[in-house]
């Protein structure tokens, strides 16, 4: 006779959380060894899909596909700037990310953290990574501007977007 899940006890309806090893031993628990170096150079980790999957390209990529794309000296010029631009806006925000996502951890690890400590560091850790995902998306926007709109299809198909919607 099969029971409802709701008949059995507690301690057999809850199930353990996938341990994975390592992450204890992390720097920063909440960053992965991959999103800090992200975070210190300013790549954009997918923050900028939005822009990105909507034929919005991103400078970098620009930069990587300029002759298959026929991006012309001028062209290049402008997008060197603002991926320059883009990366000294970033790059300071991945920084002061990595620094609140520290603290946070200390204040865990030493058993220091309060709940007025909590609300005032989760909101300045969102408010920074809102700052960052705006920067990005707003350096895709940016770009658009600068292409052609052959330009723009062309960098959708090389990067794989077939524009349509699921």
């Amino acid at each position: 006779m099969a029971t409802s899940p709701i008949a059995r006890p507690l301690k057999e309806r809850i199930q353990p959380l996938p341990l994975i090893p390592g992450l204890e031993k992390r720097r920063v628990k909440a960053l992965s060894g991959e999103q800090m170096a992200d975070l210190l150079v300013g790549r954009g980790m997918g923050l900028a899909l939005a822009a990105e999957l909507n034929s919005y390209p991103g400078p970098s990529h620009v930069l990587e596909l300029r002759d298959a794309l026929g991006v012309t000296d001028e062209q290049a010029s402008r997008t060197k700037t603002l991926l320059d631009q883009m990366k000294a806006e970033t790059i300071p925000l991945g920084r002061r990310i990595i620094e609140k996502e520290t603290e946070l951890d200390r204040l865990f690890s030493e058993r220091k953290i309060t709940s007025a400590h909590l609300a005032e560091m989760t909101k300045t850790i969102a408010d920074l990574q809102g700052a960052l995902r705006a920067a990005h998306l707003h350096y895709h926007l940016e770009m658009a501007e600068l292409l052609t709109p052959e330009q723009i299809r062309r960098y959708s198909q090389l990067r794989g977007y077939s524009g349509q919607v699921d």
